[in-house]
């Protein structure tokens, strides 16, 4: 029935008079209106000339003598149209059963893969837990088998002692047996010749009472012929002395003369030894003195001539600390110093902290910055004196009473004898050693400036802590200070003999620098002194070597067997020692 709506016809005339129209209906369209607009308005637009061709179609149609069998064609068309249409929606459905089927079998397949993977996450799951289980066991295994031989090892070494402690004591046994037969024997050999010496008494017992009674003979008549003249003479001296006034007042006078002249030499003796010791002297305390002493002047003549031509120096030279620490040291200094050239008052200086941080080398730098003379004693050297400890003391500060150029007294371990009279269990003799302490330093001087030096300055008694007017704490070197440190050791203990040609002293071409800073990293809580030390064992490395050579090799084997040792040291002390003695840790308990 296409045909008769005019559907199969072709119209290009038509169609292109149509786009015509289209085109000029939108020339001729309102410009204002928008393109939106225009074509929603085409959309109202209807074109009867279609349904024309179908009236026409129709009519021509019923006046035709086929009409029926064209509709019944018409018909047949339509229903095989239908047909075909069921057809194809039969086999658009048995397509979509084949694509559900289909569907199915690709989950069913999805199914069975994810079941196989999760098959396989279980076993390898299992795998995993099994060989951890395995490992927990060998683990276990391993750990019981270093119980059982640390076991055996400390059950070998209990046996071990204990076969020392039963050899020791059979050795002990065996020294004991022979002193007590040796002396056995000795007291059976005294014993033989005891008697012997007796049965030879015994036979000459005659001849012996003979001789004594001869010489006590003899002996008698010397003692009444002694008394006979000695009583003549004394009563000729008296007689003639009481017949002679002159004689006895020349006695009396004589005698007086004596005594007095006996009296007047002892205090010229005392006054004399007392003017020496504190001239040309040293008191007993004092270990080391810049001042002038006769006897250590005769034993290095050297030395004293080089301390009286030296020129002051800067208290700070050769001494490596922290720069904060040295430019506080550095104000104390120069204070110092002004004191001594204005005749001021001292302050007194506490210096704490570990030991080999440079407390003993800037107090003598201080007093050699200064102009003063200084005098180091050991805090240590007083207990041992007992009741002259207070003497002592006494003496140490009349002696430098008598400095022209003012004394700074260095008391290294100061602790050792100005501990706390409350807590601590002191002796007598030690507590009156610390009265006298403490009553020669009531008052500020212009004669002596005091320094203390102390690892545990807690330990001080606080009648010592109100006169201390500055408390200066000297840390260990941090990366910086030990690098400087080493550099300067370095310099001091390799460079310089090297380069002075010293016989079996050479060194191997490295980067110093580099080096040292190394070794800075590997020395980290190692003091000065431990620095210094080490800067020594590179010497004693080039002196046991077979060429005479110090290699980089060698200057870093020997920094880490010094960290070594240093870490060893601190290991062994006590958790006592811990708590007592923050300062050796540098404030740290670990």
């Amino acid at each position: 029935m296409s045909w008769l709506l005019g559907r199969n016809r072709p119209q290009p005339q038509q169609d292109a008079a149509l786009a015509g129209g289209s085109d000029d209906e939108d020339k001729n369209a309102d410009p204002q209106l928008s393109k939106a607009e225009r074509k929603a308005m085409e959309a109202y637009r209807f074109d009867s000339s279609a349904l024309e061709r179908a009236a026409d179609a129709a009519r021509t149609l019923e006046r035709s003598r086929h009409a029926r069998e064209a509709l019944e064609l018409s018909k047949l068309q339509e229903v095989t149209r239908q047909q075909e249409y069921q057809t194809k929606i039969k086999e658009y459905e048995a397509h979509v059963e084949q694509a559900k089927v289909e569907q199915k079998r690709i989950d069913h397949e999805e199914r069975r893969k994810t079941l196989v993977e999760e098959t396989k996450q279980q076993q390898q799951r299992a795998q995993y837990q099994d060989q951890l289980s395995r490992r927990r066991y060998e683990d276990q295994l391993t750990q019981q088998q270093r119980v059982q031989e640390e076991n055996l090892r400390n059950e070998a070494l209990f046996r071990q002692e204990e076969s020392v402690a039963r050899q020791e004591a059979m050795r002990r046994q065996t020294i004991e047996h022979e002193i007590e037969m040796k002396e056995k024997n000795r007291l059976k050999l005294l014993e033989h010749e005891m008697r012997v010496k007796a049965k030879v008494d015994r036979e000459n017992r005659d001849i012996n009472l003979e001789q004594i009674r001869l010489k006590a003979q003899e002996h008698r008549t010397t003692v009444l012929e002694s008394i006979k003249t000695a009583g003549t003479v004394i009563g000729a001296g008296f007689d003639a002395m009481l017949t002679d006034w002159d004689k006895v007042l020349t006695a009396a006078g004589g005698l007086s003369l004596l005594a007095l002249g006996v009296y007047a030499a002892r205090g010229a003796t005392g006054v004399t030894s007392r003017y020496i010791e504190s001239r040309i002297g040293k008191p007993t305390l004092v270990g080391e003195t810049s001042r002038f002493a006769l006897l250590d002047a005769l034993k290095h003549p050297i030395k004293y001539i080089r301390r009286l031509t030296s020129k002051p120096t800067d208290a700070l030279q050769g001494v490596v600390l922290n720069p904060k620490l040295e430019e506080r040291l550095r104000d104390v200094a120069i204070a110092t110093k002004n004191t001594r050239i204005n005749r001021g008052l001292y302050r007194n200086i506490l210096m704490h902290g570990p030991p080999g941080t440079g407390k003993t080398m800037f107090a003598k730098k201080l007093a050699e910055h200064s102009g003063m003379d200084y005098a180091i004693m050991t805090g240590g050297d007083v207990a041992p004196m007992g009741k002259e400890a207070v003497t002592g003391i006494h003496k140490v500060f009349d002696w430098s009473q008598t400095s022209r150029r003012g004394l700074l007294l260095f008391v290294d371990e100061a602790d050792a004898f100005l501990r706390k009279r409350s807590s601590e269990h002191i002796s007598e003799d030690l507590r009156a050693a610390l009265n006298a302490f403490l009553y020669r330093t009531s008052e500020q001087n212009e004669k002596f400036m005091l320094v203390l030096a102390s690892n545990t300055p807690e330990q001080f008694d606080y009648a010592i802590n109100d006169r201390l007017d500055e408390m200066v704490e000297f840390t260990l070197p941090g990366l910086e200070e030990r690098e400087r440190l080493l550099r300067l050791y370095f310099d001091k203990y390799v460079l310089k003999p090297a380069a002075e040609g010293a016989r079996r002293f050479k060194l191997e071409t490295f980067d110093y620098g580099a080096t040292c800073s190394k070794m800075a990293i590997v020395c980290e809580g190692m003091s000065g002194r431990e620095i210094s030390k080490l800067g020594v064992s590179w010497q004693a490395a080039v002196y046991a070597s077979e060429n005479g050579v110090l290699t980089e090799k060698m200057v870093l084997d020997r920094a880490r067997s010094a960290a070594a040792q240093h870490k060893q040291k601190m290991a062994w002390l006590s958790d006592h020692e811990r708590l007592d003695h923050k300062s050796v840790t540098g404030g740290k308990i670990e």
